[in-house]
């Protein structure tokens, strides 16, 4: 079966940081783009961060940019997101998702990824 499975959400408070670990079972990650999603109650998704297939490229959306870090390890079949100087704009429920295809800077079309996890919260309060 193949799957991809999030990890690492939680509670937070503003300024805090966590990181978010996806991991993939049934298939190596070796091939795909990765994108990382969230969606706020009551609004669309939106793209976060991907990273290419072999991890040498990196796009983020502008709300996280300079504070969100992506990486992977694809000995491990991992994706992460590191998150940094986090505020309460970033509570959702995070997503990976993945795409066999060559990397672009324009890979926030939800519509295109072929895997994607359940889901982890990310809650930023006080």
């Amino acid at each position: 079966q193949l799957q991809l499975v999030e990890s690492g959400g939680g509670l937070v408070q503003p300024g805090g940081s966590l990181r978010l670990s996806c991991v993939a079972s049934g298939f190596t990650l070796d091939y795909y783009v990765i994108g990382w999603f969230r969606q706020a109650p009551g609004k669309e998704r939106e793209g976060v961060s991907c990273i290419s297939s072999n991890g040498g490229r990196t796009n983020y959306g502008d709300s996280v940019k300079g504070r969100f870090t992506m990486s992977r390890d694809n000995a491990k079949n991992t994706v992460y997101l590191q998150m940094n100087s986090l505020k309460p704009d970033d509570t959702g429920v995070y997503y990976c998702a993945a795409v066999r295809y060559a990397f672009r800077t324009m890979c926030f079309i939800t519509g295109e990824y072929h895997y994607w996890g359940q889901g982890t919260q990310v809650t930023v309060s006080s």
